[in-house]
């Protein structure tokens, strides 16, 4: 009997054909857990590049966020970093290094299901624990929680205005294509009211996966003191249309051609987000651009300093300052969001109202 696992594309029409068309939060929950088990998808020869992969200068400036904000907190100890999603643990490692030249050297605690990234970030950050989930972290001790592009990756589900009114966006077959159809059952009440006299054929996406991890992060804060960053690509406001995408080799496909093969993401709602975090208890900083964020931060100044450092690579350090920073490239698109606990400062970065 051979090893190899059924393609996820034979799996999903099997289970169609017996039962039905399925959600397209099914589709994408499967699809990313089969992608994301058995692979480092980042980097050059992956299919995409994130932040800390471009520079040091991401993860060192989350690092001096973070120390920052504990110092100004009294200094609570015991007290824990957690990542969700760690990528290769890069991030985590300059971050940590960063928060270390100012005494801040919690205890490491990663959220990641991949056994092959979990290898990865053993060797980048050698006395990290891990968890499946946030179920399992330590309640014992403040929590300085990050998580970059983690939350773009959990399932959304898309409702759609068809004739006789809202309905959950589903996908079919038609003949072995993937094809998406709108369910039977009525979803008018899962409308946001502004949503509800939509035209036909409006489309709306909700994250019940990001919402929870948001809710349990914002608890978890309130209970034991702390604060969260959110990096993420998404937008602040209310928007119809659908944000999924699949990235193979760099590029954009098509999300339906190679299940389990292929990087699938929304775009994440922060606005939704923020309101789910304030209603747990939390002070919700606010979402500014990534590029706004980072440049509050200095990366301008730890750019040149790196560049002064090390003049033969001055072009691509500012290139790199330029591809995290920059409104045509990540820093428009990208927004960060902060959380702090009740009685913990409101983080530098972002605008005091």
């Amino acid at each position: 009997m051979s090893d190899t696992p059924t393609p996820l594309a034979e799996t999903f029409r099997r289970l169609i054909r017996s039962t039905g068309p399925i959600s397209l939060a099914h589709f994408m929950a499967e699809s990313n857990a089969r992608y994301y088990a058995s692979r480092d998808p980042l980097g050059a020869d992956g299919d995409f590049v994130t932040a800390p992969e471009i520079s040091q200068m991401f993860g060192e400036l989350i690092g001096l966020w973070l120390a920052d904000m504990w110092i100004r907190a009294d200094s609570p100890l015991p007290v824990a970093y957690v990542e969700l999603g760690p990528g290769r643990g890069t991030l985590a490692r300059d971050a940590l290094r960063a928060a270390k030249r100012y005494d801040l050297d919690p205890e490491v605690h990663f959220v990641e299901g991949s056994p092959a990234l979990r290898k990865l970030q053993q060797e980048a950050v050698p006395h990290a624990q891990f968890h499946g989930d946030l179920a399992t972290l330590p309640d014992d001790r403040a929590l300085l929680i990050v998580g970059n592009e983690f939350l773009d990756a959990l399932p959304v589900r898309q409702l759609v205005r068809a004739a006789e009114g809202w309905r959950e966006r589903m996908v079919g077959l038609d003949g072995d294509s993937f094809i998406y159809l709108a369910g039977a059952q009525p979803m008018d009440a899962a409308v946001p009211s502004e949503w509800r006299a939509g035209r036909q054929g409006t489309i709306i996406e909700t994250s019940p996966a990001a919402a929870s991890v948001v809710a349990e992060i914002a608890g978890r804060l309130a209970a034991q003191g702390g604060c969260a960053l959110l990096v993420d690509y998404g937008h602040t406001d209310l928007r119809a249309g659908s944000t999924m995408q699949a990235v193979r080799a760099h590029r954009k496909v098509d999300p339906f051609a190679a299940p389990g093969e292929a990087d699938i993401t929304a775009h994440v709602d922060f606005a939704t987000l923020a309101k789910i975090a304030q209603a747990h208890g939390v002070t919700w900083m606010g979402t500014p651009t990534q590029g706004e964020w980072l440049k509050a931060l200095g990366i301008e100044t730890r750019a040149e300093a790196l560049a002064i450092r090390a003049p033969h690579q001055r072009a691509d350090v500012m290139a790199a300052r330029d591809r995290l920073a920059a409104d045509d490239q990540m820093g428009h698109l990208f927004k960060v969001m902060g959380l702090a606990a009740p009685g913990w400062p409101h983080g530098f970065g972002f605008e005091q109202e």
